[in-house]
């Protein structure tokens, strides 16, 4: 986990509301970074190994925050206003 929290800590990030009205911090990978597949909450679909997109977890937990990051599509993040979450964050 410390690695993990090292590493996060050298990419800049934003804080922007999420679809839930709370705050969260959020970090774009790239697309030479991404090396899994994941599903995005915003649409349920696969975001596979490769693809440029968004990490994002709560920002007023801290580094506790990591253990509850989703990985959204680029897209679905900025459309996350008009459109509700298809996964809960827990």
């Amino acid at each position: 986990m410390r690695d993990l929290v090292s590493h996060v800590r050298t990419f800049p990030t934003a804080i922007e509301t999420g679809p839930d009205g709370y705050d969260y911090e959020v970090r774009p990978i790239a697309a030479a970074q991404a090396t899994k597949t994941y599903r995005c909450p915003g649409c349920d679909h696969e975001i596979r190994s490769r693809t440029a997109h968004l990490v994002v977890w709560p920002a007023d937990v801290g580094e506790r925050g990591l253990d509850h990051r989703r990985h959204w599509h680029t897209s679905c993040w900025a459309h996350r206003t008009t459109r509700s979450p298809t996964r809960k964050w827990s």
